[in-house]
């Protein structure tokens, strides 16, 4: 072979421009010649280059140590020990299909073949596994938490390119084998492809494709769903004759599905076992899960260390002076040598943060006696106080058409008294209304939600009704429904002294005489709650009764007379977003004329409360100046849907409303004496009620009412 690239070229010098490395390998001579410089490489070629020749006969082969084999020599082969486990993964790995690798169309078949489950969780999400797995029992709650965690749908954006969403899909694949293992999936093979559509159908101008236009697809092939093995409760045995009621409260079994959910549920729920079984200072420890692959089981390990079981002693305050152990102890919901549990110590830190008076709050159980001789042991409660901010000055100013101009202020000291004695003084100016009063309020007396309160105030009032200037005593002693605690049974009782001057409604400074009143009166209540929420009923009824015997004199006359009343109200659901609620109430003055009442403890209707549509005690008869006068009977009804709008998150509901009522100078109400309101309101719930805005108008109004009501307060309407 001849190499002649130079020779088929003129010979030229070389450029001054050229690469001095290039110089040194080519000289000027070959430049100058350069069919000289050729080499004739067949001719170069050396003997030992041309290699053996396949003619000549082979040498002697080397002298070998290894006797060759005779002609009749039987070889046996024996099969090697097959591997149980390779053999089972070969198996499933021959059964996985291949459908990201094929071509589509196999892969159809594939995927055909398997019988499997495609479905579609969203616009951008299709999940595609087994039929077997689709009967998994909680597969809906499986694909829920999925949708809820992925990335890709978290975080979509329309700005979204192609990076981004890869990244999201291999992020939305390693969740998936998470919550697969979360199941007892642990053998699962998640795998992702994304498919886009054909270009001029995308979502772009002139169908352009563009990165939202992908939909990813994820293929599960879920394995064998793991069991529980051995399960090791450390020792929760030394519980003794507890140990069966304790395990019981660990539902989990060997031989169970694996699931790691139940695992966290469980353990708090023997922890709960414990602590309200007696035992004060039980650890439940972190749990462990060794998984088997070659069993298909996972063996839980939970270290219990119960420690002993106790009873409760005394409660003990590091501030006996401002919140002494004595009190806190007849707050608490248990009495010494109870047995402890810990929902008792949880129920009185609530109850002590509820008073207002701490600002922090510590509950330890200390041992001041070990158990012995199968005897639970004695634990105190040390309770570390730290006092909150107690006084509190407020004042509210406003102005309504109806009402004229009102201020109101408030000085409040909540632990004047201690322990838990509030005292608060106030003061209105208004239009209509003068007042000047304080009130001693106790909390917790002698027992828990128990109130013994005195308010004394004096105060004029000035309504279209009457006129008055009283001066009040009102001592109450109550068993209260609180937030806490909501109470099936709730009471009050009380004594009411009061003095007062009043006199009928006035037009144009014709007035009627002044009349003096002296009162007294014995108010009762009892409340029977069983509705599900105190603030926001959804379900259930109330039904309260109140009376209140009272001894009136007037212009050396005395009149025995008393005041009643009945209320009911009931609350349905209909699905998740509506409930019916109805009230109905009933009230009566029995034992003395209209003439014999003070006009300030006669029977009124009208208001946000009552009738909406019409003016505060407006409903009724009236006297010719047309001014309301009271009734001895009262009747009122009241009808509203709450509808869950779901806006701001479910927090605004609408409620159309229809109410009516009527007041009567006779002791039973007279039905054809009704005025009806109706009209629609909003609530904006929060977490300490809903708010609530009612506009009304009356069905059937009379001269001088007016044609809108509207109503702002704290709290359904009822």
């Amino acid at each position: 072979m001849v190499i002649a690239a130079l020779g088929a070229t003129p010979a030229y010098a070389q450029s001054r421009d050229a690469d001095p490395e290039l110089e040194e390998l080519i000289p000027d001579s070959a430049i100058a010649d350069p069919e000289s410089w050729a080499v004739d490489t067949e001719a170069a070629r050396t003997p030992e280059d041309a290699g053996p020749d396949p003619d000549t006969p082979l040498s002697d082969p080397p002298e070998m140590t290894l006797a060759w084999p005779e002609e009749d020599l039987d070889i046996a082969i024996e099969p090697l020990e097959e591997d149980p486990q390779l053999a089972e993964d070969l198996s499933r790995r021959n059964e996985r299909p291949a459908a990201d690798l094929a071509l589509p169309e196999m892969a159809a078949a594939e995927e055909e073949r398997e019988e499997r489950t495609r479905v579609e969780l969203s616009k951008k999400i299709t999940l595609n596994y087994p039929e077997s797995f689709a009967d998994f029992d909680k597969i809906d709650e499986f694909r829920d938490r999925f949708l809820a965690l992925s990335d890709i749908e978290t975080l979509a954006d329309g700005d979204d390119n192609l990076a981004q969403l890869a990244n999201r899909a291999r992020a939305d694949q390693e969740t998936l084998e998470q919550l697969l293992s979360v199941y007892g999936f642990y053998d699962a093979d998640v795998r992702q492809r994304v498919r886009t559509p054909a270009e001029g159908e995308g979502s772009g101008e002139n169908g352009a494709v563009r990165p939202r236009d992908a939909r990813f697809i994820f293929n599960i092939d879920p394995g064998p769903r793991y069991r529980f093995g051995l399960i090791d409760l450390g020792n929760l045995a030394q519980t003794g004759a507890d140990f069966e009621t304790l395990r019981k409260a660990f539902e989990i079994e060997s031989g169970d599905y694996v699931s790691e959910d139940a695992i966290v549920f469980e353990r708090i729920d023997l922890d709960v076992a414990l602590g309200e079984n007696g035992y004060a200072f039980a650890e439940v420890g972190a749990p462990d899960l060794l998984v088997d692959h070659a069993r298909d089981e996972a063996d839980l390990n939970l270290t219990v260390e119960p420690g002993g079981k106790y009873r409760f002693g005394s409660v003990v305050s590091t501030m006996p002076d401002f919140l002494s152990g004595k009190h806190l102890s007849e707050i608490a919901r248990f009495d010494a040598g109870d047995l402890y549990k810990e929902s008792d110590v949880e129920d009185l830190r609530r109850a002590i943060l509820a008073t207002g008076l701490v600002s922090t709050l510590s509950i330890q159980p200390r041992e001041t006696a070990p158990p012995a001789n199968g005897e639970p042991g004695t634990v105190e409660l040390d309770v570390d106080l730290t006092e909150a901010p107690l006084r509190t000055i407020a004042g509210s100013l406003g102005y309504a058409t109806t009402d004229g101009f009102r201020a109101e202020a408030s000085w409040e000291h909540r632990n004047f008294f201690p322990p838990e004695g509030m005292l608060r003084v106030r003061a209105v100016a208004g239009t209509q209304e003068q007042l000047l009063g304080a009130t001693f309020r106790r909390n917790n007396w002698h027992g828990r939600d128990r109130v013994l309160s005195l308010d004394v105030f004096a105060n004029t009032i000035d309504r279209d009704a009457y006129e008055a200037r009283t001066i009040s005593a009102i001592g109450k002693f109550e068993r209260l429904s609180t937030l806490i605690f909501q109470k099936e049974f709730s009471w009050s009782v009380g004594l009411e002294l009061v003095a007062t001057q009043e006199r009928e409604g006035t037009l144009d400074g014709d007035v009627g005489p002044r009349e003096t009143y002296f009162v007294a009166a014995l108010p009762g209540r009892v409340l029977f709650d069983q509705s599900d929420d105190l603030l926001d009923p959804t379900n259930g009824w109330r039904l309260e009764a109140w009376v209140s015997p009272e001894v009136s004199r007037n212009n050396g006359a005395q009149s025995f007379y008393a005041r009643n009343s009945l209320e009911g109200r009931y609350y349905q659901p209909f699905g998740d977003s509506v409930v019916l609620a109805g009230r109905a109430k009933f009230g009566t003055i029995q034992g003395a004329s209209l003439r014999d009442i003070a006009p300030s403890r006669r029977l009124y209707a009208g208001g946000g409360g009552s009738v909406r549509g019409y003016g505060y005690q407006q409903i009724g008869p009236q006297d010719d100046l047309g001014d309301p006068t009271g009734g001895r009977s009262l009747v009122e009804a009241s009808l509203e849907a709450r509808v869950r709008t779901g806006l701001f998150d479910g927090s605004l509901s609408v409620v159309p409303f229809i109410d009516a009522g009527a007041v009567d100078t006779t002791t039973t109400p007279r039905l054809r004496d009704l005025q009806f309101g109706a009209g629609v309101g909003i609530r904006y719930h929060t977490n300490f009620g809903p708010l609530r805005v009612d506009v009304a108008t009356p069905l059937n109004p009379r001269p001088g009412d007016s044609r809108i009501g509207v109503y702002v307060a704290l709290g359904q309407a009822f």
